[in-house]
């Protein structure tokens, strides 16, 4: 309407990296709006990482357009330096290696941030690298979220968190390679939707799938909606509510992978995949999985959102607090 409005904040507590403030809004003549807030104190360096994905810029960061873009910046020279994942090229194959073994592979800020450096990575690459294939070290795919580090970070933190995780995995979609899952041990939570999340997915014998975030007193925080879209709402039912892991073997027969291999031969038979993908016309590779990926279902993914805000009030809870508690100590929670 043209006119200025004044704002006035006055912080009520601190806790912590944990701000609560109180806002009150006036235009000239009257005050037209108030509400409480709380903000969480972060690094400046994941603020700059944030405002460069959403623009699509920075010193090292260089926009571009592609067949199916979104906030996911691009990188196009080299990769930053990386120790929780590592990525090895092969002629036009890349193999990204979640590389926290003596953790089972379990995602924590780190991992966050450097898997986001990876996607921007893999958008400035599209000609020099057309397949990827994911797999883990050590004798875990990916086990989940790191629930030790979960237990240290502040409300917002969680909150930040857990959807720059969901944004992650809907960003393999957008990627212009084809993704190949090389599950070759404990997909779990987060490891789970990081399976589900790829192209295709190929297990070794000893790999197992599950979504055991109930047994520790919340709800998934994002990826049910791609797990429904291949199992089915019965057994993603089954599968979330249970907390009760599933073998390589029901994995197949449910449809949440491909094909199952003995264990060593896993990753010959990815690479044996990727030639065969690497083969194809590469624009018409590209074209096809962003039709396929194009058509929702009935399970929209944006639901990402309120699946965070659902764990989030779980979170807040006493069995939360006791799950986590049962879990740092190695015992069973008593809800």
């Amino acid at each position: 309407m043209g006119g200025e409005v004044r704002a006035v904040a006055t912080v009520t507590s601190i806790e912590g990296t944990v701000v609560d403030f109180e806002v009150s809004a006036y235009d000239q003549y009257e005050q037209i709006g108030s509400g409480a807030h709380r903000r969480a104190v972060i690094e400046l360096s994941r603020f700059q990482n944030r405002v460069a994905r959403k623009s699509g810029r920075s010193d090292e960061m260089q926009p571009q357009d592609d067949l199916n873009s979104d906030d996911v910046a691009v990188i196009g020279g080299n990769l930053p330096q990386l120790v929780t994942i590592s990525v090895a090229v092969a002629g036009q194959t890349a193999t990204i290696t979640l590389n926290r073994p003596q953790s089972l592979n379990a995602v924590n800020q780190q991992m966050t941030d450097e898997w986001q450096n990876v996607l921007s990575w893999l958008k400035g690459h599209p000609d020099d690298v057309r397949v990827v294939i994911v797999t883990g070290s050590g004798s875990a795919f990916c086990a989940g979220d790191d629930v030790k580090e979960l237990a240290s970070l502040t409300t917002e933190e969680v909150r930040e968190l857990s959807l720059e995780q969901a944004q992650i995995y809907l960003g393999f979609e957008s990627l212009p390679q084809v993704v190949i899952g090389a599950i070759n041990g404990d997909a779990l939570g987060a490891g789970c939707v990081c399976a589900v999340a790829c192209d295709m997915r190929i297990a070794g014998q000893m790999a197992r799938f599950g979504m055991p975030e109930i047994a520790l007193g919340w709800a998934p925080g994002y990826g049910i909606a791609q797990l429904t879209a291949l199992v089915g709402k019965a057994r993603a039912l089954k599968m979330c509510l249970t907390a009760e892991p599933i073998t390589a073997k029901q994995a197949l027969d449910w449809g949440l992978v491909n094909e199952v291999v003995p264990q060593n031969q896993l990753m010959e038979r990815a690479r044996a995949v990727s030639e065969r993908l690497l083969s194809m016309p590469p624009i018409a590779l590209r074209e096809t999985k962003n039709l396929i990926h194009a058509d929702e279902g009935p399970w929209t993914k944006s639901s990402y959102v309120r699946d965070t805000e659902a764990y989030m009030r779980c979170l807040m809870t006493d069995d939360a607090k006791e799950g986590i508690k049962a879990f740092k100590q190695k015992r069973q929670p008593n809800f």
